[in-house]
């Protein structure tokens, strides 16, 4: 899933997270065997800060549905904790499996919960 300007949301910050993230993603994707531990750990690494900035913007704009959305990424959080383990020892299959099924869950993601919260962003005159 290579980025394409129509997933851009129109909140400047949330698109430019979104667009390292497909390329996480996609490097992951194609990553070697010997490559891949360091680029799953980049692809965590990134996720935790996308999430956590996310976070704050629906804090920040008293977004309706944080309870929601707050709990959609701490359940992809802990999927990657979970794949993270069975890296950190050798056995990427499991791994490699998930990275498969992220830009699905992304582009659901994205056109759901991460479009309705761009858009109170921009209603409340934060984007």
């Amino acid at each position: 899933m290579p980025w394409d300007e129509r997933l851009a949301l129109g909140v400047a910050d949330m698109d430019a997270t979104h667009r390292e993230f497909i390329t996480l993603v996609e490097t992951l994707q194609l990553a070697s065997d010997d490559e891949f531990p360091a680029v799953f750990s980049q692809l965590v690494e990134h996720t935790r800060a996308h999430f956590e900035h996310e976070g704050r913007l629906m804090k920040a704009c008293r977004f309706p549905a944080i309870g929601e959305h707050n709990s959609e990424h701490l359940r992809v959080l802990g999927e990657l904790a979970h794949f993270g383990r069975s890296v950190a020892v050798g056995r990427l299959k499991s791994a490699r499996d998930y990275a498969r099924g992220l830009p699905a869950w992304f582009a659901t993601h994205l056109a759901t919960m991460d479009a309705a919260l761009a858009a109170r962003l921009k209603a409340s005159g934060m984007a």
